[in-house]
């Protein structure tokens, strides 16, 4: 019981005080502007907390992680650290589900803020804005 109070009280502390719209100081400035429907068949992975998807748009991908029934994170999937690498790195969601992976240069970083865990990268993940009105879900910057 003590464990998921403290969660809890982790979480809430993230959600009160989140960095919302934070801006990378050295990524691009790429529009984005995209609804999706969470509740929907199509996107199945979100329709729980925990759950998230990767899409098209930003530098180079967004995942989108299902934090609570009623509030999303959006992240930009392009790596701080080596971002313009002609190959591209992703940043994934590991499988503990609470962590974001860069497969190129193998910076860790919180799933809740974006922040750096360990690696080479010094910068939060690029957050984007999250608005959800319990049937349409906009992210933005």
């Amino acid at each position: 019981m003590k464990t998921f109070f403290r969660f809890f009280l982790g979480i809430s502390f993230f959600i009160l005080v989140g960095c919302e719209g934070y801006n990378h100081p050295n990524l691009p400035k790429v529009p984005v502007n995209f609804t999706i429907y969470p509740n929907d068949v199509s996107y199945l992975d979100l329709n729980w907390a925990g759950g998230h998807m990767y899409f098209t748009g930003g530098v180079n991908g967004i995942v989108v992680y299902r934090l609570t029934d009623d509030q999303f994170l959006a992240f930009e999937r392009a790596c701080p650290y080596d971002w313009d690498d002609e190959d591209e790195p992703r940043v994934s969601v590991e499988a503990d589900g609470i962590t974001l992976k860069c497969v190129k240069c193998g910076s860790l970083f919180k799933i809740l803020d974006g922040s750096v865990i360990t690696g080479p990268s010094k910068y939060f993940l690029q957050r984007y804005n999250t608005k959800y009105d319990g049937m349409i879900l906009r992210v933005h910057n």
